[in-house]
Order: structure tokens, then sequence, then C-alpha cells
């Protein structure tokens, strides 16, 4: 996809793949907008809540952990800091779900990766299907995120008792106690999915840091979105993408 046939592309009717932003810039190589600024800073800011939530939730889990409660300032600030961290994940969060619920949408072709979960860690891309913006993959950390941090903002308010201690029994609280740390351990598996799959396919941590992705890595990783921004058919190829 070089400078010379191309010119800056942004569809008039976005698809479901396609988001506000996105768009293709000409150029050696080509340049893919794939993430706008406020969008990088809703994305960090919600990394870095969720982050400072593990860390005081051990802290406050565990008594072998407890020497983490010296990065909040100690104990009494731990327990203070963790809910309200708490709230600011679940806005956050919510402001990322706004963005990007409909091209988390599931697919046809999200069986068709799946089945072929394989040739996706072999990293043979020939043999997996058109992936629009997102793969089935990356779908599943964003649908798994947004149930688990209902459960934990939900239970976390039930265990609340400087705010709601007169709105749940004490047995309502204990089960409140178990569900949230079964959702913490289940969240921080998906984030370490999420940082792992991140760190192993090059160019997307830089996605999420500069905004942008080449045409190549467009088209290697996420064609259906290229050619969705590029008004190209299936059937026809658009030039190939310069690294």
């Amino acid at each position: 996809m070089s400078a010379s046939n191309l010119k800056a592309a942004k569809p008039n009717h976005l698809p479901d793949d396609v988001e506000p932003g996105d768009s293709v810039r000409p150029g050696h190589p080509v340049q893919v907008s794939r993430y706008t600024v406020a969008a990088r800073i809703n994305h960090w800011i919600t990394a870095l809540s969720l982050i400072l939530l593990a860390l005081s939730g051990m802290a406050l889990f565990t008594p072998s952990l407890f020497f983490l409660t010296g990065l909040f300032g100690g104990g009494q600030w731990t327990r203070i800091l963790h809910p309200w961290i708490g709230v600011v994940l679940f806005f956050s969060f919510a402001g990322l779900f706004l963005r990007f619920w409909k091209a988390n949408l599931p697919a046809r072709e999200d069986g068709t990766w799946l089945a072929r979960i394989s040739d996706v860690l072999r990293g043979r891309e020939e043999r997996l299907p058109e992936i629009g913006k997102y793969n089935a993959g990356q779908k599943f950390v964003f649908w798994g995120m947004s149930g688990l941090i209902i459960v934990l903002i939900a239970s976390g308010i039930a265990m609340w008792d400087q705010y709601f201690y007169t709105f749940t029994t004490i047995e309502q609280k204990r089960v409140a106690v178990l569900v949230h740390a079964v959702a913490a351990v289940c969240i921080i598996c998906v984030w370490i999915i999420h940082v792992y799959a991140a760190i192993w396919v090059k160019g997307t941590i830089g996605a999420m840091t500069r905004g942008k992705v080449t045409g190549g890595w467009a088209w290697r990783h996420h064609r259906k979105w290229l050619r969705e921004l590029v008004g190209t058919r299936p059937g026809k190829r658009p030039p190939t993408p310069a690294e």
C-alpha cells in the first residue's frame, strides 16, 4: 500500500469494526490510526487503576503480602484508598466500554479463529480468517473484563461498610467477600493474558502508546478492519502494504 496509489482514507459510514478516529494515512510506511489520544489516556487510566487495585487488594487479602501496604502509606490508607480506586476503575472502564463495545461484538470469523487456535499460537496468519479490529481472543478479554468489573464493583459496595453498612446483612457481606476474592483472581488472570498477548504480538503495545500501526501490521493481523478502512471488498486486494 504505497503513498502513490492511496489517499488518506476514512469511510463515510462506519462499520462496527471501524471507530471514530480510525484512518489510513499514506507514507513510507503507510500509517493506520488505531486509537485516538482520548482512547489511549482512557486505557492507561484503566490499566493503572487495575494494577493499583491488584496490589492493594493482595495486601489486604493475606498477612504475607501486608508489606505491600507500604506502597499506599500503610494499612489504614490502603483500606481507605482501595475502594475509591475501584470507583475510578469502574468509571474509566465504562468509558472504554462505550468506545469499543461495537467493535467487540461476536462475528462469524471468530468461530473459525478459535477453531484454528493452534495456527494462532504458531503464528500461521495465512491460515486464519480475515479479522476485524479485534480477534476472538481480544473480545474474550474485553467481555471478561466487562463482566468481572461489574461483579467486583457490586461485591465491593456490599463490603464497603463506611457508606453501605446498613444495606446488607452479615451473611450477604460474607458472600460478597468470597465473590469479590474469586472475581479478583479471575480478572488478574485475564489481565495477565492481555499483557502477554500484547507483548507477544509485536506492534500491539506501540498501537496503545502512539495510537498508530503500519499498514503491514494491519494487513497481517486485522485485514478485514483494514479493508473496511480503505473501502475494498474481500475479493479485491488493496495494494500490498509496506512494513
